[in-house]
C-alpha cells in the first residue's frame, strides 16, 4: 500500500520502518530531516523524502501522523499546507496521535466534507514496543475502515482493537493514561512504605508482583525506580500533556477524576523540580522528596 505518513519521533520511526518492513512503500516527511533521512536509507529504496507535509498525500491510499497533540494534528491536516486538500477522494486518513477525543471528531468531520474516512488509533506500549512492533492500538472509526486498514495497524501492533466510533480511541487512550500514572503512584506509594517500615522494596515487589496487586506496570516501572533508571520511555512532560486532555475529557461529560488529579499535581511539581524529560516512572522521586528518602534495590 502507498502511505504517507508524517512524524518520526521518538515513537514515529520505529513505527515507519516496521511499515516499511511490512512491504509497504512510504513518503515520510518530519521537521527534522535527519530522521527522513534514516528511514530512507533504512527502506532500501521502498521509502522516499518529502519536502513537505502535504507532499506525502500525493498518490497515497491512506496518511498516517504521529505528533505530539491536538494542535499539531489540526494544523497539519486543516490548516498550515492543509494536507487535507492533496488526498485523493477515497483515501484514508488514521491519527495514531494521542490527542483530544473532541479534536478527533472535528477533523473527521472536515475530512467526511471532502469523501475522505478517517480512524484516531492512538498507541500504548512506549518506545521498545514501537521498535518491536508490539504496539497496542486503540481505534475509532467505521467498522469497515477499520476491516480495511487493520492489517497496516497489526504491521505495528499485536493488539488492535475497535473500540466505537471516531474519539473512540482517543478516549481509551486518555483511560489507558489515567490508570498507567494512578498505577505508578500506586507501586510508587507502596515501595516508599515498605522501605519507612525497614522492609527491603525488592523483596516487596517479588514477593506481591505475582499476586492481585501484580500489574504490566509494576513489572516495567518498579525495576526502573529501584534501579535509580529514569531515562525517558515515555516523559513526564508527555503524561503531563496527555492527563490536561483527561482532565479535559472528564469535565466535558461531567466524569469524576480525584485520582487523577492528584497525580496530575504530582507531575507538575516533578515538572517544576526539573524532572519533566524524565521517565514517568520518576513519580517515584515525588514520594522520595517528600520522605527524604530513595527507593534502591537491595536497601
Amino acid at each position: 500500500m502507498k502511505i504517507g505518513f508524517i512524524g518520526l519521533g521518538i515513537m514515529g520511526k520505529p513505527m515507519a520502518k516496521n511499515l516499511i518492513k511490512a512491504g509497504h512503500e512510504l513518503t515520510v516527511f518530519n521537521r527534522s530531516r535527519a530522521a527522513v533521512d534514516d528511514v530512507v536509507a533504512f527502506s532500501n529504496g521502498k521509502a522516499k523524502a518529502a519536502d513537505k507535509a502535504s507532499d506525502v498525500a500525493k498518490g497515497a491510499e491512506l496518511v498516517l501522523t504521529m505528533l505530539p497533540n491536538s494542535p499539531h494534528v489540526k494544523s497539519v491536516m486543516l490548516e498550515d499546507g492543509k494536507v487535507a486538500d492533496f488526498m485523493e477522494k477515497g483515501a484514508a486518513f488514521i491519527d495514531m496521535s494521542s490527542i483530544n477525543p473532541m479534536a478527533s471528531r472535528e477533523i473527521a468531520d472536515a475530512l467526511a466534507k471532502k469523501g475522505i474516512d478517517m480512524l484516531d488509533a492512538p498507541v500504548s506500549g512506549g518506545e521498545p514496543k514501537a521498535i518491536d512492533g508490539t504496539l497496542s492500538f486503540m481505534v475509532g472509526g467505521k467498522p469497515e475502515v477499520f476491516a480495511k486498514f487493520k492489517p497496516v495497524l497489526e504491521a505495528m501492533g499485536s493488539s488492535v482493537v475497535l473500540c466505537g466510533e471516531v474519539g473512540a480511541g482517543n478516549v481509551t487512550k486518555l483511560c489507558n493514561q489515567a490508570i498507567v500514572a494512578i498505577n505508578i503512584a500506586a507501586v510508587s506509594e507502596g515501595l516508599m512504605l515498605g522501605k519507612k517500615a525497614g522492609v527491603n522494596p525488592e523483596a516487596i515487589y517479588k514477593a506481591i508482583r505475582g499476586g492481585l496487586a501484580g500489574s504490566t506496570v509494576m513489572d516495567a516501572k518498579a525495576p526502573m525506580i529501584m534501579d535509580r533508571n529514569f531515562k525517558p520511555g515515555f516523559r513526564i512532560d508527555l503524561h503531563i500533556k496527555d492527563l490536561t486532555n483527561v482532565m479535559d475529557a472528564a469535565k466535558s461529560v461531567d466524569s469524576p477524576t480525584p485520582l487523577t488529579a492528584q497525580v496530575f499535581e504530582m507531575m507538575k511539581i516533578l515538572h517544576a523540580d526539573g524532572k519533566g524529560q524524565d521517565d514517568h516512572s520518576a513519580i517515584a522521586q515525588f514520594y522520595e522528596k517528600m520522605a527524604n528518602t530513595e527507593i534502591v534495590r537491595g536497601q
